[in-house]
């Protein structure tokens, strides 16, 4: 999630940040993810520690509310009583999304696991859960692929679209290719863990408004969508005649969490001061008093997420 975005090493805290906690461009890159079937070999953009550090929050956050009427639908999914669930998890890491979301849904399930990094595909293929909620069987493949060249054939017998932190770090151009193919291939899409542009710090400090207003502009750097990608999803999804649900998937992090926090706060800052350098004093100085009060367990973070449930229309061709 680009709200983890890695600050340069030398922003203060910079030296202890693991690397690539958060998308991590290269000057003039933009930060998004790719999924390019052949493209040439890349540093990974997310480091395995980041995903690993992160992974209980983003459990913990992600909404309950949205998986009933989720069950509803691939209950009525054409074809879905001659086979099981075929899952296509785009930008998948080290697999989070399967680990929450597999064991909570009924039958047998094939996911189908999409990202960049041939790393995390194989780390997530490893770790991924065997059994579903009632105990059917799970499998697993991984594909090298882009998301912004998703068609509908790519989703042929897909039951179910799922990512994880992905909305943001996509254009609008990207979402509207998600949205097409979700579209054509009549599967629901669950979307969670979007940026949303808020972040409540308690205690407060002066300088909180100014670090989010900044780091809010970092992530709309190159037509990147950011904070705005929620927005333009639900009205790319309804436009193709989907019923579009969002509920609120926040971050809750307090001092069992000071690892996470300490990581998130240097990302969070370091793209801000990226985005305006002229507040990189300031910016050290409150970096430095936060990381402080984080280690005395005194630090409280709510970091705002949307998680966001398409319905599409089904079709004949969904399994």
């Amino acid at each position: 999630m680009p709200a983890d975005a890695t600050p340069p090493d030398d922003t203060a805290g910079g030296s202890d940040v693991i690397a690539g906690a958060g998308p991590v461009a290269r000057p003039g890159e933009r930060a998004t993810v790719r999924l390019r079937e052949g493209a040439s070999e890349e540093p990974p953009r997310y480091a395995p520690e980041w995903l690993e550090l992160r992974e209980g929050a983003d459990a913990a956050a992600r909404s309950l509310d949205l998986l009933d009427p989720l069950r509803i639908r691939l209950a009525n999914l054409p074809g879905r009583a001659s086979g099981g669930l075929a899952v296509h998890d785009l930008g998948c890491g080290t697999g989070s999304m399967g680990r929450w979301l597999a064991p909570r849904l009924d039958g047998a399930q094939h996911w189908v696991l999409h990202d960049r990094d041939p790393y995390l595909l194989h780390f997530a293929a490893v770790a991924s859960p065997r059994a579903a909620a009632d105990g059917s069987r799970i499998t697993v493949e991984t594909r090298r692929g882009d998301v912004a060249r998703l068609t509908p054939d790519a989703l042929t017998g897909a039951s179910l679209v799922t990512a994880s932190a992905l909305l943001d770090v996509l254009t609008r151009e990207e979402i509207d290719t998600l949205a097409d193919a979700c579209a054509g291939a009549g599967c629901p899409a669950l979307l969670t863990l979007s940026v949303a542009g808020r972040v409540d710090l308690t205690p407060s400090d002066p300088l909180d408004a100014e670090i989010a207003e900044a780091f809010n502009a970092h992530q709309r750097r190159g037509g990147l969508l950011g904070p705005d990608a929620v927005t333009a999803a639900c009205e790319a999804f309804s436009e193709r005649g989907a019923t579009v649900k969002v509920n609120p998937s926040a971050w809750r992090l307090g001092p069992a969490e000071s690892a996470l926090t300490a990581q998130w706060l240097r990302g969070w800052v370091g793209a801000a001061v990226e985005q305006r350098p002229e507040l990189r004093e300031r910016a050290d100085r409150y970096l430095q008093q936060r990381l402080a009060a984080c280690e005395a367990g005194e630090l409280s973070v709510v970091v705002h997420h949307s998680d966001l449930l398409a319905l599409a229309r089904p079709t004949g061709g969904a399994s």
